[in-house]
């Protein structure tokens, strides 16, 4: 199944932060770049190669501070792209190699690579679960598969494929978790095989995900809107979970939406939702720096877009009516 309209896969910065200490990357006259506070007090001293559009004196957004490239002098670790550090200037982990950059954050975890073995680390920079696998995916709907005994195989100049090995599943705790024998609708599909459900909410949680719920035609038709193929009513369901809660420096739940066969949307921030920690006011996240704004404003957009597409394609075979 392919959409007409592509995103674009950019390495999202994370903006949910309370308010903290101004820090300010700085280049020195090599091009090295390294990160000051407000005062002028160095707190990583200029020693990498940035790839990325970085400008002297551009802020560190987040919680921590990401450098889009190797150290000088350091030789590059296998898998792996850029360093991450502590806002106290300690070095953290370095992020997987993902997309020609630094891995995204998928349910709230970024994988890392710690001597060729590949692990997770969480928005704070705290790792989560210990790099012990050769290879993992993304977590998906509470899940990651992983393997060990697994090799990368190229398949072409950009793209490589894991070949070999013994696979297996975790949860968001690093835990591997069995197949079921008698799995139910419930249950989530990986690789042809069926898993629990890892979701279970309180009373106030499932109130938020009522809020998505009630809306879930609009939701699913404004997504839809784009695709080539007819989709039936059951291919365009959609279901909505909680996959972050409030934590330090990050007071919001984040809801997002998956397919009928439990898969997400996208991997970066399209119907991707933020809900303050009361569980009253309902945002949308408006792009890769995950931007959050009102939903109602969020869906106006959506609307909107989804009508001007509509107009230029009028024999798109999945329709939005506004009602």
């Amino acid at each position: 199944m392919k959409k007409l309209l592509l995103t674009i896969l950019l390495t999202p910065m994370i903006t949910f932060s309370q308010e903290k200490e101004v820090l300010r990357y700085f280049k020195s006259k090599d091009s090295l770049v390294g990160v000051k506070d407000k005062a002028g007090r160095i707190i990583v001293p200029a020693q990498f190669k940035v790839f990325s559009y970085l400008k002297d004196g551009d802020p560190v957004e987040g919680e921590t501070i990401f450098f889009d490239g190797n150290k000088e002098g350091e030789k590059p670790e296998k898998n792996a792209w850029g360093n991450v550090y502590d806002r106290n200037g300690t070095f953290l982990y370095k992020p997987f190699l993902y997309d020609n950059g630094a891995d995204y954050f998928s349910e709230g975890l970024r994988r890392l690579v710690k001597n060729g073995k590949v692990g997770f680390a969480d928005r704070n920079g705290k790792i989560i679960i210990e790099a012990e696998h050769d290879f993992v995916s993304p977590f998906n709907y509470g899940y990651a598969a992983f393997c060990d005994g697994c090799d990368w195989e190229k398949t072409n100049d950009e793209h490589r494929s894991i070949v070999g090995g013994k696979w297996g599943v975790m949860n968001i705790k690093g835990q591997t978790v069995q197949s079921l024998a008698n799995p139910t609708a419930q249950d989530v599909e990986i690789d042809g095989k069926y898993y629990p459900n890892p979701f279970q909410y309180n009373e106030k949680e499932k109130s938020i995900l009522q809020f998505f719920e009630k809306r879930e035609k609009k939701l699913s038709d404004l997504y839809y809107v784009n695709f080539y193929n007819k989709l039936s009513e059951n291919e365009k369901n959609l279901f909505f979970e909680i996959v972050e809660r409030p934590k330090e420096n990050f007071p919001y739940y984040q809801v997002n939406t998956y397919n009928h066969r439990k898969k997400d949307l996208d991997m970066l921030y399209r119907f991707k939702f933020l809900v303050s920690e009361d569980g009253k006011t309902f945002y949308g996240i408006e792009d890769f720096n995950e931007k959050k704004i009102p939903f109602e404003n969020w869906l106006k957009a959506e609307i909107k877009s989804a009508e001007e597409f509509q107009k230029e394609h009028k024999d798109n075979p999945n329709k939005f009516i506004n009602k």
